[in-house]
């Protein structure tokens, strides 16, 4: 069977961690596009990429990145996409599509547009995928295979530039949503940034009690510290200014779960077994959707692999005699 045609001609990377390298990786691998062009901020980084044969091209300057690219996406934390957007605006192709993948739209909008000059097509995205782990070594291709895409274009955005787009990111496996930028900070806020919150706080504090030794920790940790270890363990500074930049949601949503926690602290301490358990069987039946729709397995533990049971000999039985 062959492949179809590329869909674009160069596509240009501004930043390759975690999600830029997947998408180099995953783009090469379906010939989604002919040419691949990346750069980085670091030396080390653009070392690093071109050992990994990621790109056609690393370059050492965003300007020459873009320079004749029909694709432009920008995998780097939010807070510093504006003043990118600044850098690049004036070297970008009549016609060029410039995207990002960050995890907070409205101000994307807000701080990117500007900068980009008429005949240039503006699509943000959010790729709905990750690990807690960063740069160019931690990509693979099969990252966004089922994961959700959410394009969020401006009003005055080409709707075909906005199909272009989505026919790239479905053909590196994902499904592909749009929704405007506002509703789409609203909705990633309880999704996404509060859990992030959350699992900061719970990992904090863990670390801060004084009566519990950070071996002991480590040690004990459940499966629900564990997976909240997971989550805090991912890229600080994307955080930061995922935070920063959508406070206001953010702090909708934490007015809402404290409220929420303050009625189960008040289950807690008066002894409502029932509140506690008509709360926890409506919260089951979420990850149980979660699940039937595919956004995570079914399999025991998350699917985590486990160590086979050591096999031991069977004891001996003991002699039996006629003197027993």
């Amino acid at each position: 069977m062959t492949k179809a045609a590329p869909l674009f001609n160069r596509l240009a990377l501004i930043g390759v961690g975690l999600i830029g390298s997947s998408i180099a990786r995953a783009a090469r691998a379906q010939g989604a596009v002919r040419e691949i062009v990346a750069t980085a901020r670091s030396a080390a980084t653009r070392r690093r990429v071109a050992e990994l044969g990621l790109a056609d091209r690393v370059v050492e300057s965003n300007a020459a990145a873009v320079a004749g690219a029909d694709l432009v996406i920008v995998c780097i934390p939010v807070g510093a996409c504006g003043a990118v957007a600044a850098e690049i605006g004036p070297h970008l192709a009549p016609g060029a599509i410039v995207s990002d993948v960050g995890s907070v739209k409205a101000v994307i909008v807000r701080d990117m547009a500007p900068h980009l000059p008429k005949g240039v097509h503006f699509v943000p995205a959010h790729p709905v995928a990750g690990t807690e782990h960063s740069g160019p070594d931690a990509g693979f291709a099969e990252l966004f295979v089922g994961r959700w895409c959410i394009l969020t274009p401006p009003a005055w955005t080409d709707p075909g530039a906005v199909e272009r787009l989505a026919a790239f990111w479905r053909a590196l496996g994902a499904e592909v949503e749009r929704m405007p930028p506002e509703h789409h900070d609203l909705v990633l806020a309880i999704t996404s940034h509060l859990p992030h919150l959350i699992a900061y706080t719970i990992v904090g504090t863990a670390d801060e009690l004084a009566e519990v030794t950070r071996s002991e920790v480590l040690k004990f940790s459940a499966g629900g510290f564990r997976d909240f270890t997971r989550i805090a363990a991912s890229d600080p500074t994307m955080w930061r200014d995922v935070f920063l930049a959508n406070k206001d949601a953010v702090l909708e949503m934490l007015g809402t779960f404290n409220e929420d926690l303050s009625k189960l602290t008040r289950a807690i301490r008066r002894g409502d077994g029932q509140a506690l358990f008509d709360h926890f069987a409506r919260t089951r039946a979420i990850r149980r959707g979660i699940v039937d729709i595919g956004q995570d397995s079914p399999a025991p533990d998350f699917g985590r692999l486990h160590a086979d049971l050591p096999v031991e000999p069977l004891p001996r039985p003991y002699a039996v005699t006629d003197d027993s």
